[in-house]
């Protein structure tokens, strides 16, 4: 099942995140009933990564960002950039230690994703990082793992509309429009799934693909669309003038949700460093600068 939870990014890279938690009644007490993953057995060191104390000898440590992710994270000139680059900049600080970043593309669902790069590594050539940035956090996902340590909620994504200002001027379109106009969405993302069920049958010709937000954006800039929908994050770090964002109902189980890190479960007291380099962060203000930099606009996460 795709979930409305996970990233509307390039292919189904963090989908399923909502697998089989649509329209389920919460337990009365975090993880009630839910029966855990096998712990993991007969793994070798190399392939469950670095404690504390381990990165602290070393110098450095490692954070796991998703690559061609902006404003997020992504490459520029040779080097890192992004949000969450910033965050793992913050949290090493924090730990008196180089930050380093290892680019990596998404899996086909968020489990793929944690087994590759938290806590076991993939079947060829593969190793864990030390922690992984922007992973979307839900307590009953959480539940389903004992090899994963979720923390450090650092902020929150929202699904969201641009529009050309001049087509609505007097408010924001809602979805029930774009069976008559022409709407950009990043193409296998829960964007565009969830606007091909609303333009379904003769008007699904309304509904624009693109490789990315970025390149939606773009089209919508040159009025090839007359809106976008993706993660507000995305439609706000390509934001041109004459176009406006708002978050109309759109009627999904959720339309926003927390997102933090994830880490190997072996390495807990890594895991309440980190968190407490980010609460600090969200303290001073330096997470909000991070996003601000970035043009995006801050929410303060529930933690």
């Amino acid at each position: 099942m795709m979930s409305v939870i996970a990233q509307a990014r390039a292919g189904l890279g963090v989908l399923a995140f909502l697998g089989g938690m649509v329209g389920a009644i919460p337990a009365f007490a975090a993880c009630e009933g839910v029966a855990p993953e096998q712990k993991l057995q007969n793994t070798s060191p190399q392939d469950i990564g670095r404690d504390l104390d381990r990165i602290a000898t070393d110098g450095y440590i490692e954070f796991a960002v998703y690559d061609d992710y902006a404003p997020w994270s992504f490459e520029n000139a040779g080097k890192a950039e992004g949000i969450d680059i910033e965050i793992g900049k913050i949290i090493a600080g924090a730990l008196g230690v180089e930050p380093r970043f290892r680019l990596v593309s998404a899996g086909e669902t968020l489990d793929a994703d944690l087994r590759n790069y938290v806590y076991k590594g993939a079947v060829v050539n593969g190793r864990v990082s030390d922690v992984m940035l922007h992973v979307p956090y839900d307590v009953d996902y959480a539940c389903r793992f004992d090899q994963v340590v979720f923390t450090g909620i650092y902020g929150e994504e929202h699904i969201a509309i641009a529009y050309d200002a001049a087509s609505y001027p007097d408010k924001g379109p809602t979805p029930a429009v774009f069976r008559y106009d022409p709407i950009g969405v990043e193409n296998d993302s829960i964007s565009d799934f969830y606007m091909t069920d609303v333009t379904r049958g003769p008007s699904a010709d309304k509904v624009h693909r693109y490789r990315n937000t970025a390149l939606a954006m773009k089209a919508l800039a040159d009025h090839e669309v007359m809106a976008v929908m993706g993660p507000r994050a995305e439609l706000e770090a390509a934001l041109a003038p004459g176009i406006d964002i708002h978050e109309p109902p759109l009627g999904l189980p959720r339309s926003k949700w927390a997102i933090g890190v994830a880490l190997s479960m072996q390495h807990r007291r890594l895991g309440y460093a980190v968190d407490d380099a980010i609460a600090a962060a969200l303290e001073d203000g330096r997470i909000a600068k991070a996003f601000a930099d970035y043009g995006v606009g801050f929410t303060p996460p529930t933690r």
